[in-house]
């Protein structure tokens, strides 16, 4: 009977459990939701606003570029690494820190052995793998995602820029997870600062090359240099909140499939369990049966 008895205990935890993820499968799906339709509706916006930027920088001269788009080296990098603040949500978080430690490792491995490579996680349990790994980041934002707005990001997008422009560093990158759907989400690593055109807007500008497509002769008010000198700063801010409302929808929708499949591997250990108890239980009964049977036998001889 002990192995019985352990054998309900284990249906009673499994099932418990599997209320857990259950529960816990919905919330993420309801969430989900609500940031799927806030990074499909930024999108568009994002693409054509970054699209206007690249198209008035190519046709300017190396002069005008700005202060964003300095390209100084690669001496001094700083990786801003997104992650999240909760686990439970598969692959998500450990993917952005064996990226993080990849492109160090790979790319700037004689500039972190100076210390000139810097990490700021945005999320705590990011930040928490890369410190239990020995790379350490120089701080951990937590709060970001308690209220995610872009006007909550921007005093962070300002912070890195402003960092940039002081020289503090080179270059700056994001590593993130892109939102695709429920079930599949991109890791991705871009260049934050400076200012560089995306390979989707060369491959772009390649293929009208290509279809020699006539170019629209337009007539700037004000003049290219102020259009985007304006467009510049709100660019980046929107490069970043993207990253982060991406990053945001992605955790989630890896929660869901996540919990989808604990639940599922839930229902497929209570029936092996319950499988196990039912033969344990007619076993013992055989069992006693043939005690009861074998008393009586003993009785009549």
């Amino acid at each position: 009977m002990g192995g019985l008895k352990e054998v309900r205990n284990r249906i009673a935890s499994t099932k418990s459990t599997r209320q857990i993820t259950s529960a816990m499968k919905m919330v993420a799906a309801s969430k989900l939701r609500k940031a799927q339709n806030a990074i499909i509706g930024l999108r568009p916006y994002a693409a054509k606003l970054t699209e206007i930027m690249q198209n008035l920088s190519a046709s300017m001269d190396g002069s005008d570029e700005g202060v964003y788009a300095a390209d100084r080296g690669d001496q001094k990098v700083l990786i801003v690494a997104i992650s999240s603040n909760r686990g439970l949500c598969g692959g998500f978080n450990i993917n952005v820190v064996k990226e993080t430690i990849n492109l160090i490792e790979n790319k700037f491995s004689s500039q972190y052995k100076k210390g000139n490579v810097k990490i700021v996680a945005l999320g705590k349990k990011g930040g928490d793998l890369l410190t239990s790994r020995g790379y350490a980041p120089e701080r951990i934002d937590k709060e970001i995602f308690d209220d995610l707005t872009f006007e909550n990001s921007v005093p962070l997008a300002e912070e890195f820029m402003q960092e940039f422009v002081n020289k503090d560093y080179d270059k700056i990158f994001l590593i993130y997870n892109q939102f695709k759907n429920a079930a599949v989400q991109i890791l991705r690593t871009e260049q934050f600062l400076p200012v560089a055109e995306s390979e989707e807007h060369k491959e772009d500008t390649r293929e009208k090359a290509g279809q020699h497509e006539m170019q629209a002769d337009f007539i700037f008010e004000p003049g290219k240099a102020e259009i985007l000198e304006a467009l510049v700063p709100k660019a980046i801010k929107l490069h970043l909140y993207k990253a982060l409302i991406d990053s945001f929808a992605a955790e989630h929708g890896a929660r869901m499939t996540a919990m989808h499949k604990a639940t599922d591997n839930a229902d497929e250990l209570i029936k092996q369990l319950n499988l196990t108890y039912n033969k344990a239980r007619q076993a013992a009964i055989t069992n006693e049966i043939l005690e009861i049977v074998s008393g009586a036998e003993a009785l009549k001889g």
